[in-house]
Parts: C-alpha cells; structure tokens; sequence
C-alpha cells in the first residue's frame, strides 16, 4: 500500500514551497549585492548572515516552549510565515549593508517563530515510524520552491532585463500566496492522533510531563537528546552560511547571470534526494544517516578548498545537495523520538537554537580564516569540524548501546 502524508504534512509543504519561492529570488543574489552594491566584506556577510540565523534560533527556542504551554500551534506558524513575508521584499530599498541586515534579522525572527511549532506540528501529524518521510516530504517541497525562486531570479535577470532591485520586489507574491495556505489549509491536530506506541518510556515520560506543562523549558528533555544535540553543534560550527559557496563559485568563474541557475541546481538535488533521504533514516537508522551525510560534507568542503574552474563549482554544489538530502529531515525525525510529545516543541526550539547561535560564530570564524588566510584555507576548516562531528556522534550512538 503506497504512504500518503497527512493533511497537515501537505499543507505545511505547500506553505514551505510557495515561501521558499519567495526567499530564494533573493538569497543566490544577496551576497553578490552585499559586495557589489554596498561594498561588503566576507566578514561582514558572515556577521549578516550568520546573526539572523542566531535571532531565528532564540526565537524558535521561546516559540516552541510556548506552543507547547498553549497546545495550539497553528497561530504562531501563520503568524511567523506572515511578518517573513511582509519584509522581506524591503532589500529593495536598502542603501546599506545595515539595513539589509536589519530586514533579514525581522525576517529570520518570522522564521523563527514558525519553525519549532511547525515542526512539532508535523510530528504529532505522522505515525512515529513514518517520520523520516514526512519531514523529507516537507523539505522536499521546501526545496523545490528554492529551486524554482532562482529559476524566476535568473528569467528575470537574463530574458527581462530587470534590475536587481525590481527583481526583489517580485518576491511578494509567492509569500502572500504562503500566508493564504497556512491561514485556509493547516489545521490543529489531535495531539495523540500520531502517538506510537515503540517508545513506552517516552509515553510515560510524556505523561509525567504533561502535569508540568510550566517548568523551565529545558526540564524533563532526557539526557540522550542533549548529547545529540552537542554533536549537532559542533558539526554547526563547520557549516557556515551557504553565502560563501556562492562567492566562491564566483571566483571559480561562475557568470553573476549564471549564479541562480547554480542556486538553483542545489535546490532541486536537495529536493529530489530530502525523501529518499527520510526515508533511509527510517529504514537503517538516523543516526547512522546523518553520519554519512556529514562525511559527504567533509568531502565536499575540502572538494570546495582545491577547485581551480567553474565547472569544479557546479559539481560540487550538485553533489552538495546530498547532504541535506540525508540530513536535514533525518535530524528532526531523530529529534521527534528522544523527547516525549509534550515537550517536542521545547524541544524543537532547542534545536534550532543550538544551531543558530552556533551558526554566527561558525560564519564569523569562516569568514575571518577567508579574509586572513583565503577560501581555500576556510573550508579546510569546515571540513575538519565536520570530522570531529561524526566521531561524536557516532560515540554519543554507541554510548546508548
């Protein structure tokens, strides 16, 4: 019998998609306009970048603890979608590389108010043992509107003539359209429709907690989920903003015109392999799965440090993709089954925000190593990081054994 997601797993793909058709006309772009434009440094992208993703981290930390004291998760989803997508289209009108930062902090703090109850809002929407699947539908759609976003940005640059500003402003409509899903579409789920019952500890636990709904977000999450979580970090740490892979395929000789179809290319591998992906995290084991994965990015990144052509930067970007492929909806799943459900928002949120915070000094190290000591010395760096996070957490996996 074939799988079929849920209603919600749908919708909120359907709102992932139409939204990241908005983000990504201008994220393959920024970095280029943050230089170009506004006289950028590398470092002070990483600062950018690396800072939004930090706000959007505590954020998600306080949204998802929240969605769990309320039990309802769909206003702070709406709510989240709704403020990204209003301001996002301002870089339009910025003058300075402040501003822009400013507009990406408001609209990272939208993406953090939606992620955690999101997320949780597809675990408790999906049988514990198809969420691998799931949460790889979910960023398989994701995915796919990144692919198409660039695909708009490179028609509208090379077909259209348009300027780069005018370009932006077309970013409006899929983000209206996101909205309109999320308000008409999602809806609250039973919160123990999904429950399996693999884990009995976790459905105690779970049930213990539910009498505690006030504590501190960080109680009643079990020891194994904070060792993962370290390990998650640290391979953070090496994985700097996606900002920089852009400006080096530029040095590598990739055409500014040709820049989104490359962004584009990574988005439509990280679609078709997000899946498949899931769905070998719930067949062999998560762990496992996103170990491969991060060796493949070690690969790659020293990959990256020795290009010399352009043609270099486009097989690697393709390649690249596998990563989140195997990692991005194997990490959530994985996360979903070391926490009860009760706390999975909290929990959600903590994810996110280890990630975050540890992604701004991850770009403000990568970017500093790039500027004192060249690109390809960077992502050395990065590649080294990424092998100290596989050793971790495969000890932390086998310490559970």
């Amino acid at each position: 019998m074939s799988w079929r997601p849920s209603r919600n797993v749908r919708a909120l793909a359907a709102v992932s998609f139409f939204t990241d058709v908005s983000s990504e006309i201008i994220a393959p772009l920024l970095p280029l306009f943050l230089t170009s434009q506004l006289g950028a440094s590398a470092r002070l992208i990483g600062a950018i970048e690396g800072g939004a993703d930090a706000v959007a981290a505590l954020v998600k930390l306080g949204s998802g603890w929240w969605s769990d004291r309320l039990r309802r998760r769909k206003p702070l989803i709406v709510f989240g979608y709704a403020l990204a997508s209003i301001v996002r289209p301002l870089v339009a009108i910025t003058t300075s590389a402040g501003q822009v930062l400013a507009i990406r902090l408001v609209d990272r703090v939208g993406k953090g108010i939606r992620g955690a109850p999101r997320d949780a809002m597809i675990a408790a929407s999906t049988p514990a043992h198809e969420r691998g699947r799931a949460f790889g539908i979910h960023r398989a759609a994701d995915h796919a509107g990144a692919a198409v976003g660039p695909l708009l940005a490179w028609i509208a640059l090379q077909w259209l003539d348009i300027p780069l500003r005018q370009l932006f402003w077309l970013a409006v409509i899929p983000g209206a359209l996101a909205v309109l899903v999320a308000v008409l579409a999602v809806r609250e789920p039973d919160p123990n429709a999904a429950e399996s019952p693999v884990t009995p500890t976790l459905v105690v636990k779970s049930q213990q907690v539910a009498s505690h709904a006030s504590q501190p977000v960080a109680e009643s999450l079990p020891t194994p989920f904070w060792w993962t979580l370290g390990a998650i970090v640290l391979f953070t740490l090496g994985n700097s903003t996606d900002a920089f892979l852009l400006l080096r395929a530029s040095s590598l000789g990739v055409p500014v015109s040709q820049v989104p179809l490359l962004w584009l290319l990574l988005h439509v591998v990280k679609s078709a392999t997000s899946q498949w992906g899931g769905a070998r995290g719930d067949r062999v084991g998560h762990r496992q799965t996103i170990a491969a994965g991060w060796l493949l990015y070690a690969v790659l990144y020293a990959g990256f440090a020795f290009a010399t052509s352009a043609w270099h930067g486009w097989a690697l970007f393709a390649a690249y993709g596998i990563v989140f492929g195997l990692t991005e909806g194997t990490e959530k799943a994985l996360v979903s089954t070391l926490v009860p459900a009760t706390r999975r928002g909290a929990a959600f949120g903590w994810y996110y925000a280890a990630i975050g915070v540890a992604a701004l000094p991850a770009s403000l190290l990568f970017g500093s190593v790039w500027d004192a000591f060249g690109a390809s010395t960077a992502f050395l760096v990065g590649s080294g990081l990424a092998l100290f996070a596989v050793a971790s957490l495969v000890a932390v996996g086998t310490s559970r054994n």
